[in-house]
């Protein structure tokens, strides 16, 4: 029997509604006491004497569980030279992440079961957070015809996604939730209209009109928004939006959620800090899809934070080589390397403004995640994987794209100093990433 033993720390787990300095048991792997400090019952007294014991003494840390991304790109396999399985998992690790889900933006596309085995093998090799794949909506990506969902159901898919095309067909999309919705599986769809933004350089607005860019206009995620709830409304099945950035989208979903129809939504860090503004500099790492939008936009997505309208942060990682993004910003591709950056830039967005709270921040980081890929994880509950993340929150640091555990470094937050780290993370009572603090 082995044990681990986190001490002091400001314990946070919005599953169980807890707040409050305590210390966390681990034994083999699972959650076997949280006791609030001052109890008088501490957990390592309460204990039985363990063959491999092990201490982290968490004071002035924040432990809550371990953080989940809804969609992350691996790449691998078929674009290995942006990612592959083990430096993204790893990358995750550094982020603060426990689980990730998988896009299926591979080549071949994971549009059956073998596919999507492959992700889950290629995860217990590289040995770091959790994987699980998600598939395809239609047969590689084309929006055409259903891949074999039920074969990727049975190959751990825990949800479907065409990742960064949208599935314009209607016909197709009905028939995909209406098939998805027997497995009580998800459709984590890119909400995006392409004959409103095949083409788009940027958010359609004041500034790519000054800057003499083709825009993608808001409009162009509305429309669809709109549909996919009609469809969801319709189906009785469970349509997840993806990287929501506009005032009418979270409006739309607001709604639609408090009549109780099937839709989820998430949002990026980068999309709650940066504007449109910055691509004056014409800076490559700025370019990702959808746009960053303007500052109206920008606020929707914080008010959608407060209220639960979007109940989970996804980092979008979307690694790319360095040498695709050094070219002109109107031929770079879409894509923002994030997450090992994901926690700083949301302590700048929200946590130091004082638009969320800590535990409504790490609530948008487990609990929401883990009900829209209904997961058993985010939660430190009894009995539990101990899945743990330790956040120095005061911790001063520089990113360093140079330093990054992605094999890319596409990063507009290059060089920018950052309050708040991660400093370890747990995966099965394991540590697994740990630095000196």
């Amino acid at each position: 029997m082995s044990s681990l033993l986190i001490s002091g720390g400001r314990v946070i787990d919005p599953a169980n509604g807890l707040d409050a300095v305590a210390d966390i048991l681990i034994v083999d792997g699972k959650i076997a006491a949280v006791t609030p400090v001052g109890t008088g019952n501490s957990a390592h007294r309460s204990s039985e004497p363990t063959r491999d014991s092990g201490y982290i003494d968490a004071t002035g840390l924040i432990v809550c569980p371990g953080f989940i991304d809804t969609h992350v790109s691996l790449r691998e396999p078929g674009f290995e030279e942006d990612e592959c399985t083990a430096t993204g998992t790893a990358a995750a690790l550094a982020g603060g992440f426990t689980t990730i889900a998988a896009q299926s933006d591979t080549h071949p596309v994971v549009d059956d079961r073998a596919a999507a085995e492959f992700i889950r093998l290629q995860a217990e090799r590289a040995k770091n957070c959790r994987v699980y794949p998600l598939g395809a909506v239609t047969k590689e990506s084309r929006g055409e015809e259903l891949a074999e969902i039920g074969q990727l159901v049975q190959g751990g898919a825990v949800g479907f996604s065409d990742a960064k095309r949208a599935v314009a067909n209607s016909e197709v999309m009905r028939r995909a939730l209406e098939y998805t919705r027997m497995f009580n599986r998800p459709i984590l769809h890119f909400a995006m209209v392409p004959e409103l933004s095949d083409g788009g350089v940027m958010h359609e607005g004041f500034e790519a009109t000054r800057l003499g860019f083709r825009g993608i206009p808001a409009a162009a995620q509305d429309i669809m928004t709109g549909r996919d709830i009609a469809l969801a409304e319709l189906t009785g099945g469970r349509i997840h939006l993806m990287c929501v950035t506009t005032v009418d989208s979270v409006e739309r979903i607001r709604r639609a959620r408090a009549r109780n129809i099937c839709v989820t939504a998430d949002v990026t860090p980068h999309h709650l800090l940066l504007t449109d503004s910055v691509m004056g500099s014409f800076e490559t790492m700025y370019k990702c899809n959808p746009p960053l939008r303007s500052q109206e936009h920008l606020n929707a997505l914080i008010a959608g934070l407060q209220d639960g309208t979007l109940s989970a942060i996804s980092s979008d990682h979307q690694p790319l080589a360095l040498e695709k993004k050094q070219v002109d910003l109107d031929t770079a591709p879409f894509g923002i390397c994030g997450i090992e950056t994901l926690l700083p830039v949301c302590i700048r967005a929200l946590i130091e403004p004082g638009h969320l709270t800590w535990p409504q921040l790490i609530a948008r980081l487990t609990t929401g995640p883990a009900e829209i890929l209904g997961l058993r994880h985010g939660t430190l509950s009894l009995g539990q994987p101990a899945d743990v993340t330790l956040i120095d929150p005061l911790k001063t640091w520089r990113i360093r794209a140079s330093e990054f555990y992605s094999r890319s470094r596409n990063t507009p937050f290059d060089g920018q100093d950052f309050t708040g780290k991660v400093v370890t993370t747990i995966v099965d009572g394991e540590v697994r990433f740990i630095i000196d603090r």
